[in-house]
This record gives C-alpha cells, structure tokens and sequence, in this order.
C-alpha cells in the first residue's frame, strides 16, 4: 500500500499535547504538525528520531501535514498513524492476503452488532460470519518481542469483553494484531501495562477467539504486508 503521496524526512524536535509534534525538515524549517496517534507512543519518538511526514496543503487545514513513520532503532521503523492498520487490513483482506480470514463474499467496515455494543473494525460475511477486531501495536521491547497495548486500555477490554460474548454465542471473533513495526517478529499482551488486558485476552482465547497477529512492514514507500507472527499468551 503505497502512501498518498512521497513522505518528508525530518527531526523530531518533541510530541505535546497528545496530537502535536514539533519537527525540523532537513533545509532547517520547522514545522508544527499533527501526530494522528492516541496512545502513549512509548518507545516511538524520541527528540532527535529520524521521523517521515505526510505534507499536504489542503484549503482550512491548520497544520501542514501528519507524522506518519520513525525510526526507533537503525534499520527500524513503525508507523505511528495508527488508523493506516485498519486501511491496511481491509486491502489485505480484498487481495486475500490474510490467509487465515480468507473465503468471504463481503466486508463491512465499523460494524456495530447491537444497540449499546462497540463497534468493530470488521464484518466478514457469506457464505458465513466473522467479526475481526484490529488492533495496531507498535510497542517494541527488545529482541523482537512486541507488546500490546502501550497504556491503559479500556476500550480494548470492553472489545475483548464482547469478542468472547460473540464466539461464546457460537460465531467466528477473531482479534488481529497489526503489527506495524519493522523490529517485531512476535507478540505478546503487555501484562505489565495493562494486567486486566493479557486477562481478558487469555479469557477470550479460552471463550474461543481467534487471535492473531500480522506483520506490516512501513517504509518512506509504504506499507508491505509481510506475513503472519506467533502469539505468545
């Protein structure tokens, strides 16, 4: 999936106010743009990072561009536009490269199953049904152990609270990990951040979803879809 238009390279000067990062482009401009990620970022981004830029001049909007890649380590990168994982997915899913959740006629985006309930990041349908749940991680710990989530997250645990509801019913969940981080090659909940979390994860598991987790390589380029990684619970 290549991006929309060619990235920027720059400096990361600092993030504040959760959606704003101050940034240097190489001719020495700074620039003051949005940061499209909600969470903690941790381990991605500190002041002096290598980061990439999606610069755009569209009528009424305030800031220049969006960050959109760092390099947290020489030779590895992660996305931190974490809404590209659901844009990613679905065009996985169209061109079939997600084997494991193959062999469906259609799919819905933001799907909501009952009044009240969260909304998921995908319906699969026909000849039967999957609800698939994203969920974009970014977080890495060292010889390629990645985690999830990297804060505190309730709305996750409602997900995986209603994921175990939908398999317990008797209908395919299934909960992805994109893995949009060049330095992951497996995966694991964050107990250590968020304990209920890796709780509620082994519960689902045990309630019968699905969970798995796929590589999505970024580059300047783009986004390449590499292949399945283990799950470690």
């Amino acid at each position: 999936m290549p991006f929309e238009v060619p990235l920027t390279p720059a400096r990361l000067i600092k993030r504040y106010k959760r959606f704003l990062a101050d940034v240097v482009l190489d001719d020495g401009r700074e620039l003051t743009v949005h940061c499209p990620n909600t969470g903690s970022m941790r381990n991605c981004g500190q002041p002096g990072d290598r980061v990439w830029l999606r610069l755009e001049q569209k009528p009424g909007r305030k800031l220049p561009g969006s960050w959109e890649l760092v390099e947290v380590a020489p030779g590895e990168l992660a996305c931190v536009h974490s809404a590209r994982a659901n844009r990613v997915v679905a065009a996985a899913l169209q061109a079939g490269l997600l084997q494991p959740l193959g062999g469906y006629a259609q799919q819905r985006a933001e799907v909501s199953l009952r009044a009240g309930g969260s909304r998921f990041d995908f319906l699969l349908s026909e000849p039967s049904e999957c609800v698939v749940e994203v969920k974009c991680v970014t977080l890495a710990l060292g010889g390629g152990e990645g985690a999830f989530p990297d804060a505190v997250s309730l709305r996750g645990q409602k997900h995986l609270l209603e994921l175990s509801e939908i398999a317990a019913s008797g209908r395919r969940a299934c909960l992805l990990f994109c893995v949009m981080h060049s330095g992951i090659d497996r995966v694991r909940p964050s107990d250590e951040i968020d304990p209920e979390y890796g709780r509620l994860l082994r519960a689902a598991v045990a309630a019968g979803v699905e969970v798995l987790a796929w590589s999505v390589w970024p580059t300047p380029e783009g986004l390449q879809v590499r292949g399945e990684l283990p799950v470690m619970l």
